[in-house]
């Protein structure tokens, strides 16, 4: 087995000591070693906060783009290059607040791309005010009366738009974490993996305990393909449920549409333009 190395020697990690995005950041440098990914064939694309710094810490090729667009550039390197492995992460704010629309669109489309979500139900870069996932009642220094909106659902949302993958963890959970993210990435098509995280400086509610104690791991009887019962997982709020919710292998994905091959690293730059592989692209973007 070839040694893989992500580690990037005498970086300055501009984290907070205890943030939850130490953890995600050892979970997705173990992912990738596990699945001997070579550093040069993975891709990893992010928007603005804490958590999309991410890829600068990953010994890897990365994208970081503006608020909320990280989903729109790892749909074009992915049809670009479809034998890269190609994961768009961020937090909660970028991809459920300014990314929403974009969001939900990479859902439909089904591209085959990984979307890492750090959910700490805060803004953590802006200095604390109340993100997309926070409880009713979260009191923040523009909430001064508490969250009075209902949290953004990204799971419910995900399965009732029948999303390949949706996935929720717990950063606090090494292998738990390591083992369905893997998963994640292997899976043909959309993936989505919520990661609950701490912000250990701006929520002082939704703490590492906090989480321990409000969530709970879905049994093995948990049927992974009926999109009923994965909704009605999605949607439980006494207690989050951890693990995989939802499956959904029907249906081609966004490059298969494209008629784009997976089974090798081919540049679509790289192709003449009197290809007949780029006159098929043509015809199905123009539908002539």
């Amino acid at each position: 087995m070839a040694v893989i190395n992500y580690d990037i020697e005498n970086i300055d990690i501009a984290w907070c000591p205890g943030c939850g995005n130490h953890s995600i950041l050892k979970i997705l440098k173990q992912v990738l070693i596990d699945l001997q990914k070579d550093p040069l064939n993975v891709v990893m694309v992010s928007g603005i906060g804490q958590a999309a710094k991410i890829p600068q810490y990953i010994k890897t090729n990365y994208f970081n783009g503006l608020h909320g667009r990280a989903l729109p550039p790892a749909t074009g390197i992915k049809a670009s290059n479809p034998g890269l492995t190609v994961i768009a992460e961020s937090g909660d704010g970028d991809m459920y607040g300014e990314g929403g629309n974009h969001f939900i669109h990479a859902i439909r489309r089904n591209t085959d791309i990984t979307n890492i979500v750090h959910n700490n139900m805060v803004y953590g870069l802006t200095k604390g005010q109340a993100s997309p996932t926070s409880n009713p009642g979260f009191v923040t220094p523009v909430q001064n009366d508490g969250v009075s909106s209902l949290p953004f659902n990204p799971l419910a949302v995900a399965v009732s738009l029948g999303a390949g993958f949706v996935a929720r963890i717990f950063c606090g959970d090494f292998k738990e974490s390591v083992e369905t993210v893997k998963k994640a990435i292997l899976h043909k098509g959309y993936a989505l993996v919520d990661v609950l995280q701490p912000c250990v400086v701006f929520n002082k509610v939704n703490t590492y305990k906090w989480f321990k104690e409000n969530s709970y791991y879905i049994d093995n009887n948990h049927d992974t393909k009926n999109r009923f019962k994965a909704f009605e997982k999605a949607i439980e709020t006494e207690k989050l449920p951890l693990g995989i919710i939802y499956i959904n292998e029907e249906g081609k994905t966004f490059e298969e549409n494209l008629r784009i091959h997976h089974d090798k690293i081919t540049p679509q730059y790289s192709l003449k333009p009197d290809s007949q592989h780029v006159k098929t692209l043509l015809k199905t973007f123009y539908h002539t």
